[in-house]
């Protein structure tokens, strides 16, 4: 199913990504710029060179990684610039979420808000004093009066050279912010009120965001949110009577929308809109099994069927398409695909979306209907093609056409039928096909809960066999499990918490193997990673010293230096 989009064995650049285990960084190793990896030896060259780093974070199925990729760090002109003023990181933010945690923190104090790419400029020792997102090449830049990336470079480059002083104190109070903030819940853990009181608190701020008509919560883009979803869940269990509608109400315009693939089943990373319609076509494995164990649930609690299909579909889309021979879980979907067979470039969702001419080709006498299920237009709802959704109740379809809802239900079966097999002849989305240990969990516990409540034993054996191929090739010597793993090659240090609770889980149902060796690991944890409650933070990972890993995005937006206001003043009037 998978077309590889990694770097070429060929080419007229090869930097030092090419040996990278992460799909990620392989995909930038035929990059003119000279990457490196993070690690102590770009460090020392910074401090050698006495150069400023740029630390570039993202992630294989993201959109807007690529299209920067391609503008900039693909561009020979560009690459020279970046060489020149700047010890370059490139970092997989799915193998080293420690490192994408602490500059994400740092960007979104900076700036008020966060994404993918995330391209952040350190001192030599890692200490963080600029940084954003997306940045355009300089003819796109005009068009929207943005700073482009190179003007970017060269204002970052002229300030840290002439006004290093002042850069140096604005990074120490950044971080003397950020270490603030990470410590704050520490030292409130036991100041919390009732738990009613909170639950009641929490449901009263999350019905001030809800959308009503739409579901979910704020306006576009919109998250699925499964955790907070989840607390609804729970806080109805608890006999809040706010919680269930808002839930049942968000869980079915997500399945109606776009975001859900009616074809193939499974959630996209999120919607651009605040009807749940356009999505960022990226799949995620923890998104999907974070939301089927979701579904699953809110089956059981209300009984509802359709809640019921929409996990079985996810999970099935799991299982067909993001599993490992050995029982593992790959990590991501791309959002870009080829058009065509031999396309000179990918482009964003094409693989999921429709003409109505391709609907009447696959479907004959069932494409009126289904496309009247589907919303299925001539002028489409996405750069002149269609993404299915269901904006209708089909029972609505069937009075206004006069078809029975079993004929309806037929061509709805029949048609993701056909259009599954006719796509799965489009060049496919790239797969990024490491396997972290973290997502795999949180499938676990989505199959073993769905095979218990939907009578799915193969579910549970799934879930087995993903925990054996965790304790056997995603361990160490010495018991401490990876983060990720792909083909063989191994990452770095994981949690420690995820394998007694997807063991549990399995154990549940039936006891296996992997639950006894989960709790002798568990046993033998040094006691400094115990935190209150039980809970483990990794201690293992390689952060820049001067920072303490936040335990939650920070959000921060008072720690605004002159020096930063002066070089944000000089990009937006260097555009001008």
């Amino acid at each position: 199913m998978s077309e590889y989009r990694v770097a070429p064995a060929e080419g007229p650049y090869k930097n030092r990504l090419i040996a990278s285990a992460s799909p990620y960084l392989v995909q930038h190793a035929n990059n003119p710029v000279d990457w490196y990896e993070w690690g102590p030896e770009a460090l020392e060259r910074a401090r050698a060179e006495d150069k400023p780093i740029l630390v570039s974070v993202g992630y294989a199925a993201c959109h807007w990684c690529h299209v920067m990729a391609h503008e900039s760090f693909e561009d020979p002109t560009t690459a020279t610039l970046m060489n020149e003023l700047f010890i370059c990181i490139k970092v997989d933010r799915e193998e080293r979420p420690d490192i994408d945690s602490v500059y994400m923190s740092a960007v979104q104090a900076m700036t008020g808000q966060g994404g993918w790419p995330m391209n952040a400029f350190c001192l030599a020792d890692g200490t963080p004093f600029y940084g954003g997102t997306y940045f355009p090449p300089e003819a796109k830049a005009r068009r929207y009066n943005m700073a482009s990336w190179p003007q970017v470079l060269r204002s970052v480059a002229e300030a840290y050279r002439t006004r290093r002083a002042e850069i140096v104190e604005s990074g120490r109070e950044l971080v003397a912010h950020l270490n603030r903030i990470a410590e704050a819940p520490t030292n409130n853990m036991f100041n919390f009120p009732p738990v009613r009181e909170l639950i009641t608190s929490a449901i009263d701020q999350l019905s001030l965001q809800y959308d009503a008509a739409e579901g979910g919560f704020g306006g576009a883009p919109k998250f699925p949110q499964p955790m907070t979803l989840e607390f609804l869940l729970r806080a109805h269990l608890r006999g809040d009577e706010r919680a269930l509608p808002m839930l049942i109400n968000t869980l079915r315009k997500m399945a109606w929308g776009g975001m859900y693939d009616q074809v193939g089943g499974g959630f996209h990373r999120y919607s651009v809109d605040a009807r749940w319609l356009v999505p960022h076509f990226e799949k995620m494995l923890y998104d999907n099994g974070l939301l089927a164990r979701l579904y699953v649930e809110a089956y059981q609690v209300t009984g509802e069927q359709d809640f019921r299909r929409v996990a079985v579909e996810t999970l099935d889309y799991i299982l067909r398409e993001m599993r490992h021979e050995q029982g593992g879980f790959y990590s991501t979907q791309d959002a870009d695909s080829l058009p065509y067979p031999g396309a000179p470039h990918a482009e964003e969702g094409v693989f999921y979306v429709w003409t109505p001419d391709e609907i009447r080709e696959h479907l004959g006498e069932d494409a009126m209907l289904f496309g009247q299920l589907f919303a299925v237009t001539r002028q489409g709802n996405f750069e002149g093609r269609n993404i299915l959704n269901l904006p209708r109740d089909p029972n609505a379809v069937a009075r206004v056409t006069g078809a029975s809802p079993e004929r309806l239900q037929a061509v709805i079966e029949r048609g993701r039928e056909k259009l599954y097999a006719a796509r799965a002849r489009r060049p496919a989305p790239f797969r990024d096909e490491k396997i972290i240990v973290a997502w795999n969990g949180m499938t676990i516990r989505a199959l073993v809960s769905a095979a218990l409540a939907c009578e799915r034993p193969d579910y549970l054996a799934a879930a087995q066999q993903c925990a054996d191929f965790l304790l056997t090739q995603m361990r160490r010597p010495d018991g401490r499990l990876l983060r990720s793993w792909k083909d063989g090659g191994r990452g770095r240090s994981a949690f420690w918490k995820i394998t007694p609770s997807c063991s549990t889980r399995c154990w549940r149902s039936t006891p296996p193997t992997a639950m006894r060796a989960g709790c002798a690991r568990r046993s033998k944890l040094p006691k400094q990673l115990w935190r209150c409650s039980g809970m483990l933070r990794p201690t293992c990972f390689m952060i820049p010293p001067p920072i303490r890993r936040p335990l939650s995005l920070v959000r921060a937006t008072s720690v605004i230096m002159p020096c930063r206001r002066e070089l944000r003043w000089r990009l937006r009037h260097s555009c001008a």
